[in-house]
Formats: structure tokens, sequence, C-alpha cells
């Protein structure tokens, strides 16, 4: 099994506010990320891909393939965008990165499933140069 890699890299921002709280409860939670007009983020994500080399290309998956179906399912959507208001697949959710990188494996490994062999294996998505989450579709 050969395991590769894409990084991309977008800007969005988001809310983190649970509307069944008060707002003294949602400044209580989440500080200043509760605020009212959001706050931003310089975000990467790094999608990896898992499966056998094809014995005719050499490829899991061709690199350029993979980097334009992640910026045509995901960061034209999110790209200097509000998470919580212009993001059709965030809207009702939770905008933290834990619910964010969920929602992105569901339509990636969708779209994956329609034009390869190769599986997701793990998404990483950096929110700040020390804060990330990854998931394994788990």
């Amino acid at each position: 099994m050969v395991y590769i890699s894409r990084k991309e890299h977008f800007n969005a921002a988001h809310r983190l506010f649970n509307p069944t709280w008060s707002d003294e409860k949602n400044k209580e939670v989440f500080g200043p990320c509760a605020n009212v007009n959001g706050h931003g983020h310089n975000f990467e994500l790094i999608v990896t891909v898992k499966g056998e080399p094809n014995p005719d290309t050499g490829f899991v998956i061709d690199l350029k393939v993979l980097g334009d179906l992640v910026k045509e399912e995901i960061i034209d959507k999110v790209d200097h965008k509000n998470l919580n208001l212009d993001v059709d697949f965030m809207r009702g959710k939770m905008a933290s990165c834990e619910i964010f990188i969920v929602e992105i494996w569901k339509i990636l490994d969708r779209a994956l499933e329609k034009i390869t062999e190769a599986r997701l294996h793990r998404i990483r998505l950096y929110e700040t140069p020390k804060n990330y989450v990854d998931y394994y579709g788990e």
C-alpha cells in the first residue's frame, strides 16, 4: 500500500456558537471565537490517499487529478467564505474543525470513488500552525 498526499491552502471565517445556549454561555465556552462577526483562519488541508500503484503509470492517483478534485469539490466552495453562512455543506452544523473535516471527508470520499480505485486514508486540517485535526473516516 502506498500513501500519497496533496496540500491545499484556503482562507475562511467561522463562528463557534451553539444557538441553543445563551450569549453568556457561548462566550464562556468559545471565548472570542463566539464573536458575532466570526473570525478567520489561513487553513491548510492535506488529503492523503492510499492504494497500489497502477502498473501502467506508476501512480496511485495522478497528483494533478487529486489536486483538481480537491480544488473543485472543496477549495472553490470554502475559500474566502464564511463557513457558517456561505458554505452549503456546513449550513446548520457547528463550524468547528472537527465537524468541518468530517463533512470534507464525505464529499471527497464520494468524489474519489467515481474516478479511481485509490481511497482516502487521512485528511489533516490545520486551523493555525499550532492547531490541526486529523480524520480517518472512522
